[in-house]
């Protein structure tokens, strides 16, 4: 990742077209994230501004976020002063990862009031604040930072702003060649390697250009390892040493770019395979290189939901570890009814053995640990050997034999009851396995809430507030390229839903062919080969085979669909269906318009 000084640059200008505007909503989806709608010349459009601890960024976005029904108090607080306010300023400091936002307002009284939103990009120190820019005092911050936490600033309503400490460090865009060749002669990095090798011949071409890289870190605000490594990888050296010159030509042929802000943001795959993204093209893409119109478009494709699917993860965590305990379970079990089931179906044997016995009694004696005698059941009159409790009386051999067999008789019937039910309750357990891997914060919760009800989990709400019998199940909508509407469900609630409760009955049902995964609907009796295409597109990528190719996909009307009395939640059975193949493309995944809503 290099969300360093030059990329928090790009964005800046890029946000230049909304000065003038207004700030018309402000949500905020989590803990980390606000969401700023804005009404500018270029339209309307929402900023995401981001003060995640893993993925901090500002950026435009076309994703859609479902809100709590109770917004934070951030939230609260930002719209009371925020909401409705003209965008005066928007400024980057220095080439640091901070970005003041300066909005005007006009409070309850009608009198003009300013307001100055702070957004720190600073990794686990990111953080978002609001304040007085008259008076420099905290309104409030997305993230609290107590005395406790930092003796050097408080981040707490009513205490005045500190900003970030200071790095001394040079601003690359306004040194000179002259100062440049100075200071890389002069200075050495924290090692004690001089950022300009003189003759060396014990370092590599690699080692000195590495020592090179870490001084343009250490020196120059806003420089990232990665843009400072392709710095001196566009450095023309002798394999043993660097010239100050060289170095110079190189960091110019980068920063004037930056300057001039021409940028061409770019992602693709370094040597190690590691996806990176920047705001200029780069030498150390090896592969997948993909640029971009705007800063925004490219940070909105590096990051997805790399922050949601990370914290999606930490808060599956105890699910997962709970639905794999349960699977193991199960598995055991049918290994052992599985063993059950080759005993009992051996039960014939054991009657066999009973009758031949009890036949003859008279050449059986107390004591003998087996006999043979011959089988008059078999066609060839041979002769079969069979194993004898000495402790036993022949007559109580038979009949201990016949009691295995009515043992086993009797058995068999809850044997096969029980395995249909235990590859009924695997086959569930996978469904929730797989629902989890594609959940959203949302999902979470409903597929939580389903455990609940199905008597696996208590419910740690109980005490707490109950939820309302009405409320619905989020439901995922996309847009054909035709214009028609696709519903579907990411867990067995919403696909219960979607399904049961949104769907008419000329409808088309789709579902992976006997492999767990989302239903979908697709809203019309009216579409084309190309709806149908992407409807089934969605149903394999929401499934099992996401990373498969030639997915089978089932489709059908609504009305063939049914659930089976006392069925799973979300298990149906269907006929009259088609089979169309497809493998899952991420890009047209994408580029469906979709909206999350709540039913």
């Amino acid at each position: 990742m290099a969300l360093d000084g030059i990329v928090t640059r790009a964005i800046v200008h890029e946000l230049q077209g909304c000065i003038g505007g207004r700030i018309s909503k402000i949500h905020q989806p989590n803990g980390h994230d606000v969401v700023l709608t804005l009404r500018a010349q270029r339209g309307n459009s929402k900023l995401l501004v981001s003060a995640s601890p893993t993925y901090p960024r500002v950026h435009f976005t076309e994703k859609t976020f479902l809100n709590p029904t109770e917004a934070p108090m951030f939230c609260m607080l930002m719209r009371k002063h925020c909401e409705g306010a003209i965008i005066e300023n928007i400024r980057q400091i220095g080439m640091e990862r901070i970005i003041h936002i300066d909005v005007r307002q006009r409070d309850e009284l009608g009198d003009v009031s300013a307001k100055r939103i702070i957004i720190e990009l600073m990794g686990r120190h990111s953080n978002i604040i609001l304040l007085d820019p008259a008076t420099d005092t905290i309104l409030d911050g997305i993230h609290h930072v107590t005395p406790s936490i930092s003796s050097y600033r408080v981040i707490m309503p009513g205490f005045s702003y500190t900003a970030p400490p200071e790095q001394h460090k040079i601003n690359p865009l306004e040194v000179s060649q002259n100062e440049f060749e100075q200071m890389a002669a002069a200075a050495s990095d924290a090692d004690g390697n001089e950022a300009v090798s003189q003759t060396d011949t014990t370092k590599t071409a690699i080692e000195v250009k590495a020592d090179a890289s870490r001084w343009l870190v250490n020196a120059f605000s806003g420089m990232s390892p990665l843009i400072a490594g392709e710095i001196a990888t566009r450095t023309v050296s002798n394999s043993d040493h660097i010239e100050a010159g060289a170095l110079w030509t190189a960091f110019e042929s980068v920063i004037e770019f930056v300057k001039e802000h021409q940028y061409t943001p770019v992602t693709g795959l370094n040597a190690k395979g590691k996806m990176i993204f920047s705001a200029i093209r780069l030498h150390s893409i090896q592969d997948q290189e993909k640029t971009y119109d705007t800063m925004s478009k490219c940070m909105e494709d590096y990051y997805g939901d790399k922050a949601e699917r990370d914290t999606v993860k930490q808060r599956v965590s105890d699910l997962l570890r709970f639905l794999q305990n349960e699977r193991s379970k199960n598995i055991k079990k049918l290994d052992n009814l599985n063993k059950d089931l080759l005993e009992a179906d051996d039960a014939d044997k054991y009657r066999l053995w009973g009758e031949l016995l009890f036949a003859s009694l008279h050449l059986v004696n107390k004591g003998d640990k087996s006999v043979e005698l011959v089988n008059f059941y078999d066609e060839d009159q041979g002769n079969i050997t069979i194993q004898l409790d000495p402790l036993l009386t022949p007559s109580d051999n038979a009949q201990r034999y016949f009691k295995r067999y009515n043992k086993y008789k009797n058995s068999l019937a809850v044997i096969h009851e029980q395995l249909g039910k235990t590859k009924d309750e695997i086959a569930y357990l996978d469904n929730l396995l797989q629902q989890l891997s594609i959940a959203s914060m949302n999902d979470i919760e409903e597929i939580r809430d389903e455990l609940v009800q199905q008597g696996y989990l208590r419910d740690r709400n109980k005490k707490g507030k109950k939820k309302k019998k009405n409320d619905r199940p989020t439901v995922h909508q996309f847009t054909s390229s035709e214009g028609i509407d696709i519903l579907v469900g990411k867990n067995n609630l919403q696909n219960e839903y979607v399904t049961n409760r949104l769907a008419s009955a000329n409808d088309t049902w789709l579902h992976t062919k006997d492999i767990p995964g989302s239903h979908v609907v697709i809203r019309s009796t009216d579409f084309g080969e190309a709806t149908l295409e992407e409807a089934a597109q969605l149903a394999a990528y929401f499934s099992q085979a996401k990373e498969s190719s030639s997915v089978p996909v089932d489709y059908t009307y609504i009305r063939h669909v049914r659930k089976p009395s006392g069925a799973k939640p979300g298990f149906v059975i269907y006929d009259h269906q088609k089979t169309l193949f497809v493998t899952p493309n991420d890009e047209l995944i994408k580029s469906l318009p979709s909206t999350i809503k709540n039913g």
